[in-house]
């Protein structure tokens, strides 16, 4: 039975964790990335002031073979990242155990969640992790049946939804708004930069649950 796992994981455990923790500017969410050909190759969006001074490092690393900027905008952009084998290590062990990254991102730490075939496979990325002494916290595993019936919570972490619920609370959202993200920000006592993403992806998650379930709607003037 598949099984989706959570895990918790410094930066500095893994190559691109390291690399990112040197542009406090810069944030990334790994796009989803399915195992091919045992290929290590995750595509990434990378949010902010940073993303030039982020390229160039890319381009400079030993690590790195190669890194394309497939799209941009003004303050993200989307790379396809091959790394020199065996340089990025986690990502390296998920691919290996045949699981899929369905989320990834940084916020104060870096939050996984991963798609195994089994338990089986969970048990295998461990013992990778260990012999390659990176370090995780594994916060929760449900089955796919229980990760179908809880989509009332939109698929939100605890972080997204503690900066949501206060941010809607505080009349973040009204016109014109009641408060700003460095107020909400020293509430939660985390980073301007970390309350931006998590409100983000999570009204991104909200909307795309709530527009997709309720279907199309008829244009009306």
């Amino acid at each position: 039975m598949a099984i989706i796992a959570e895990i918790s994981i410094q930066g500095d455990e893994f190559l691109l964790g390291q690399i990112i923790a040197e542009y406090p500017g810069l944030s990334v969410e790994i796009e989803r990335v399915v195992p091919a050909d045992k290929r290590v190759m995750p595509y990434i969006w990378g949010y902010g002031t940073d993303l030039k001074e982020f390229e160039a490092a890319m381009d400079e690393s030993s690590n790195v073979r190669s890194i394309t900027v497939l799209d941009e905008y003004d303050d993200r952009a989307l790379y396809k990242i091959e790394w020199e084998d065996p340089a990025e290590q986690l990502i390296a062990g998920i691919t290996e155990t045949d699981a899929t990254i369905l989320e990834a991102h940084s916020d104060d730490e870096w939050l996984f969640r991963i798609r195994f075939e089994d338990h089986s496979g969970l048990a295998q990325f461990n013992e990778y992790c260990r012999t390659h002494d990176i370090s995780y916290q594994l916060t929760r595993v449900s089955s796919m049946a229980d990760a179908n019936a809880t989509e009332t919570d939109f698929g939100l972490t605890d972080a997204q939804y503690e900066a949501l619920s206060l941010a809607v609370e505080r009349g973040y959202f009204k016109v014109p708004r009641d408060v700003e993200y460095d107020e909400l920000a020293a509430e939660l006592d985390v980073s301007v930069q970390a309350l931006s993403e998590r409100i983000r992806r999570g009204a991104d998650k909200v909307l795309h649950d709530a527009l997709t379930q309720s279907g199309p709607r008829n244009a009306q003037n």
